[in-house]
Formats: C-alpha cells, structure tokens, sequence
C-alpha cells in the first residue's frame, strides 16, 4: 500500500467511524454510510484532502451540509490519522491538512521500492485486452495510427503496473471490400508495369507504396503471373505479407510490440461469423429483407438496423466484428479495450449493444475514440492524404523527430480532443520542448548524483527533517502522489495524466535545484537532499518507462 492510500484509508475509516458514532448518538439520522469521495484538490489551499460526505448526506439526514460538517469535524479523532486541521468550507466540503511529518516516509519508501515505486493491485489481476492501430494492411501507418500506437502501448504498461494482466492485440483487417480494392490495385500497376494500357480501379489504393510493393514483385516474378489464373490473390498474399512485416518493423521501431497478431480472414475461415449470426437469430434479433440479414440494432437505442449479411451471402465487417468481440470474450478477457479513431465514432453504440445482445455487459468493453491529428512545421500545415499518397508516415516521423519526442507528444492530449503536432518544436532542445523538459530534469540528476560520488545515502528521520523548505516539501509531495497518479491513469484509462505529472515533477526539481544547494551544503543536509534527489530520478524513470520513453542520463 502506497503511502497516499494508507493515509487516505486512515482518513476515511476516522469519516466513517465518527458518523456511525454520531448515528449512534441520534445527533445524524441515515441508513449507511454513501459511498463518498475524498480527494486532492486543484487547489493547494483547500488542503492535502477533500471530501464531499456533507453533500451526500443533506436529504437523508434532513440537515444542512455545513451542520452536518460541523458535526462530523467534532466528532472524528484527529489522533487516529495524520490530520493536522480541518476546515470546512463553501456548501459543505470539508478540507483536510496533514501533519508534516507523514512525508517523511516518503523518501525512504521509494529508494526502497526503486523499480516497483508506484505499482499497485489495483486491477486484481483482472484480465484485460487492449486493441490498438488495428490499420489496413493495404498501405504505410500514418499519423492517426501514430498516435493510437503511442496511447495503446502507454495505456498498457500502465494497468499492467496497477495490477491488470493486460495483452495488446493487432486486429488485422485480411478480409473483405478493402482487401479486393487492394488485389484490383495490385494488379493494374502490375500490368502497367509490363507496358500494358491497364485501367486503375476508381476505388484503388494511389500510394507509392503500391507502386513500390509491385516492382518488387515483379523483380522477383517477373512476367509469370500475367497469365496466371491465381494472380490477384498470388499479388494480394505477396502484397500482405510485405505490408505486414513493414508494419510490424515500423512499429517496433516506435517501441511497440503486440503479443497476438489477430486475422480477420481467420474469422470467415473458422465459421466463427456465421455461429454469431446464427446465436443472434435464435434470439429474434435477425430478419431478412431483400435477400440480405438485418440485426434489430434499433432494439440497442439505433436510429436504425445495420445489414450484417448481403444479399451477395458475404457478412459485412460488422458482423466479422461481432464474432471478433464475441471470440475475445471467449479467450477469458474480463475486459476488452479498443482504440479507434473518429471515424469509428459511430460505430460505438451499435458494437457495445451487440455484445449485450450476445450475452455480455456491455460495460465490458470500453472503446477510446481518438480525434485527428494535425502536423505543424512552424505555422504551416503538413497535409495528409493517404489516398493520394501525400502524407507522412509513422516512419518518416520517427526518423525526423525521434521516437522519444513522437511518443510524448501523442500522449499529452487526451484522445478525444485533437492534437497539434508541432514538428519543429518536438526536435527542439530547450524547455519549451515538454519532452526534452522532462528529460533533462532526468539528466541533471544523474549528473548531481554522479558528482556527489554517492550510491547509497542515509535517510534517518534526523536527516529527513531538515528538509523543511517550500520547494522541498513541494517535490515530496508531488512524489508522494505518485503511485495514485498511475492508478487514476489505470481506472480513467489516460495516459495523458502521466505527462502532465511528468512535467509537474519536472518542474518542481528544476525549482529545488535552483533554489536548494545540494553538493556542498552542510553534510546532513546534503545527504538528505541528495536522497530526494534521488528518489525524483526513480520517480521520473518509472513514468518515462510507462510512457516509452527513454530516461536518458546525459544530453
């Protein structure tokens, strides 16, 4: 248990504890205690805790919040906690502030943990499975795809640490329309490389990349598929095979590797698709209309239902999707995790329904939408268009901005705003640049610790208390906040949560150090800052690795 949790649970057992005594006493009236909320406020001055149990207690116990308030600050036991004071304020909340001493314990707990510093059991072992990029194997990964591989490898290392066993999942999309568009695609540059006045199929696949992806073909096959009956499913699984191991090395490259590679043409070839349907039409909920299969998707809230078979006799990807969910239910999975980007937006509600019509809560499977991304170089646009081939692709990125700077930056932002990717200031080397920001706090402590000579340092209670100054009390705390800032990113699945903390470590230390002599100052004191220091470069370190990026010792 991290050291905010015990002196949380401290705090609540005392709230509870002084109610039921009220209760007992007659001086409150109500059933049971309401589940309530104590948290750290925005503001420094409400105090290290605040909890809204006034609030939640006005209608039942008849009374008005600041009575109730009153009544419960008298009654709890200040000795029992690491409460200092109490005040209460606006309507009713009540603001807590703790003894000083309680950070002590925070130094010492975290050169103790070390590696393990902010890990928690919060996920119980729950089983999760996180699916991320999932991109058409038909062309290069661009940016949206960038940013999905950023937050679903952070958001994995993440609940990993708060105690989820989580898997990542490329769902490979091997079938269906955009497969064909692919083959038809393949085949026209492949004649219009033999010279022959070949038309391009108006729904195909403009990339250079196709272009690319055929020469070589045709180096290594040269003329022998032009009249080979097989020839654009021989083009296609040629085509796939390249695209996928390029997807995977770029992917690599940015940090991120799945455990499971998931093919969607192994769902039609299982018959996986056609029990869904057959399940879903013993239940009343398909009819056919005009030769196709319809799902009464009205029935989950739809302004109308969705085709999941054609009159052609081919399931549509919903309905491939349906057996997919269904098939990661089946693996054991508690919960199922999905990135998708924006123009999946309205594919949600149908999806969560269909899983409640399949026999699973629906709140088990969580879906992230994630808003575009637009790259800046200076004040100018970078346009994209993966139709006609003008954009830039995971790689090119990787190779102009770095894979630190790349990751960083998709993870600052929530997922569901969009995202403003400055390219000239990712390569930047100064403070404005978030992520070399916080790198370089990192670096300036490896190179203090390096100074001082120092591996191991002595963190008695006598040494701790000297570090009494607002900066220090400041960046022990914020250490001290640590552990449930993983937890929340975990619960809230935002990744972003963590640079934002990041930055907010950061910034502190560079404030202690500007403020606070370290190597040189009075030998008791420097050993206690140098154990602070210390126990900041862990802290960093912990959150780099979470979002994947590197903790570099020396810029």
């Amino acid at each position: 248990m991290n050291i905010i949790e015990k002196v949380k649970n401290e705090i609540s057992a005392e709230i509870n504890g002084a109610l039921l005594r009220l209760k007992e006493k007659g001086a409150l009236s109500f059933n049971s205690v309401p589940e309530f909320a104590l948290e750290v406020p925005r503001e420094k001055s409400h105090g290290d805790f605040a909890t809204n149990i006034a609030m939640l207690l006005t209608k039942e116990a008849k009374k008005n919040p600041r009575e109730i308030a009153t009544l419960l600050t008298e009654e709890m036991d200040s000795n029992k906690t690491k409460i200092d004071s109490i005040q209460i304020a606006g309507p009713g909340f009540i603001n807590f502030y703790l003894q000083e001493d309680w950070l002590q314990e925070v130094i010492p707990t975290v050169l103790e943990q070390v590696d393990k510093y902010g890990r928690s059991n919060f996920g119980q072992g729950r089983k999760v499975m996180i699916e991320f990029v999932s991109a058409n194997p038909t062309g290069l990964l661009h940016m949206g795809n960038a940013r999905g591989a950023a937050l679903g490898d952070s958001l994995s290392k993440i609940m990993n640490f708060a105690g989820f066993e989580v898997k990542k999942e490329f769902y490979i999309n091997d079938a269906g329309n955009q497969i064909e568009n692919f083959g038809k695609s393949l085949e026209a540059r492949y004649f219009q490389l033999l010279g022959r006045d070949f038309p391009f199929p108006e729904e195909g696949y403009h990339g250079e990349d196709i272009k690319e992806t055929v020469k070589r073909i045709h180096e290594e096959y040269g003329d022998s598929l032009e009249n080979d009956e097989n020839r654009v499913q021989k083009l296609i699984d040629i085509a796939l095979a390249e695209k996928l191991a390029a997807i995977r090395e770029d992917l690599k490259n940015f940090g991120v590797e799945y455990d499971n590679w998931y093919s969607e043409k192994s769902l039609h070839q299982s018959g996986m698709i056609q029990e869904s349907m057959e399940y879903l039409r013993e239940k009343g909920l398909i009819y056919e209309n005009e030769g196709a299969l319809w799902l009464k998707t009205t029935e989950f809230g739809e302004e109308k239902d969705e085709v999941i078979q054609r009159s052609n006799g081919i399931p549509t990807y919903f309905a491939a999707d349906i057996a997919y969910h269904k098939d990661k239910f089946q693996r054991g999975f508690d919960l199922l995790i999905n990135i998708w980007g924006a123009d999946h937006h309205g594919h949600v509600a149908r999806m969560k329904g269909a899983m409640g019509a399949m026999g699973y809560d629906p709140e088990n499977l969580q879906i992230i939408i994630m808003q575009l991304v637009r790259l800046f170089r200076g004040k100018d646009i970078v346009r994209m268009s993966k139709r006609t081939g003008k954009y830039i692709t995971l790689n090119e990125l990787v190779d102009e901005v770095g894979k630190d700077a790349a990751r960083y930056f998709f993870s600052m932002r929530s997922p569901d705003s969009h995202l403003d990717f400055d390219l000239d200031l990712a390569k930047e080397e100064s403070s404005d640049n978030p992520v070399y920001y916080v790198q370089y706090g990192h670096a300036r402590i490896c190179s203090i610790i390096k100074a001082s000579g120092k591996t191991t340092f002595d963190v008695t209670p006598e040494n701790l208390k000297l570090l009494n100054t607002e900066e220090e009390k400041a960046l022990i705390r914020r250490i001290a906040d640590f552990p449930e800032e993983v937890r929340l990113a975990a619960k809230n699945m935002e990744p972003h949560k963590l640079t934002n903390y990041a930055h907010d470590l950061a910034s502190l230390f560079h404030s202690f150090y500007n403020n606070c002599k370290v190597i040189g100052s009075e030998a008791d004191l420097m050993e206690a800052r140098l154990a602070l220091v210390y126990a900041t470069k862990i802290t960093l370190r912990n959150i780099l690795i979470l979002l994947g990026v590197e903790a570099p010792e020396r810029m």
